[in-house]
């Protein structure tokens, strides 16, 4: 079957879905061992998480960059995660989607949630030719975040690092084998069709 264009694909329970954040080992270490974000995460920013992990692989490249040392998956609360997507926007315009540019403005400017549709990557972190979903969380969804929707946050840079070493090595069919069991989240029309440019 072929993949639609624009698609959330996550690892998910009925009541959580996970989502991957790279960090400095300053803010990602005790945000492991306390399961929460410690006092130095600066809640007066965008955040932005990714449901999908080769997408975060490809941000952070296999937790190497500078400041991306430590990756983390944050599981979440559904409930929460659906707040963020019913009172998101669009990162960009969307003709047909938005009345008008100036419209598309001022809900960004309100939203306390934005979405963005980013290439799917595969092991070699080469992009797909479908997209996968950025969220980012500001203002009262960061706070909700920290506060209210997470539920475990467990350190998965030994994973990244470990099926970046069997990618390098060739071995793409054990590198597969590890990754994350993510599956198409089921969100209903209501939910995305302001989100589907």
């Amino acid at each position: 079957m072929e993949e639609p264009q624009r698609r959330i694909r996550a690892l998910y329970t009925t009541s959580t879905i996970t989502a991957y954040q790279a960090y400095s080992p300053e803010i990602g270490v005790p945000a492991v061992r306390q399961g929460r974000f410690p006092a130095a995460w600066k809640r007066d920013r965008m955040t932005w998480i990714k449901p999908s992990f080769l997408w975060m692989m490809y941000r952070c490249g296999w937790g190497t960059k500078a400041g991306q040392e430590t990756v983390v998956a944050v599981e979440i609360t559904r409930d929460g995660f659906e707040w963020a997507l019913r009172n998101a926007c669009l990162s960009s315009y969307a003709r047909g989607l938005h009345s008008d540019r100036n419209a598309w403005q001022s809900q960004l400017k309100r939203a306390p949630a934005r979405v963005q549709w980013d290439p799917e990557r595969d092991l070699r972190l080469q992009p797909r030719p479908y997209r996968s979903l950025q969220l980012g969380l500001s203002g009262e969804a960061v706070r909700r975040y920290a506060d209210e929707w997470v539920v475990s946050v467990n350190d998965v840079t030994p994973l990244a690092h470990e099926i970046h070493a069997l990618v390098k090595s060739g071995d793409l069919d054990s590198a597969a084998r590890l990754l994350p069991e993510e599956r198409p989240y089921p969100a209903e029309d209501e939910l995305m069709a302001h989100l589907r440019s």
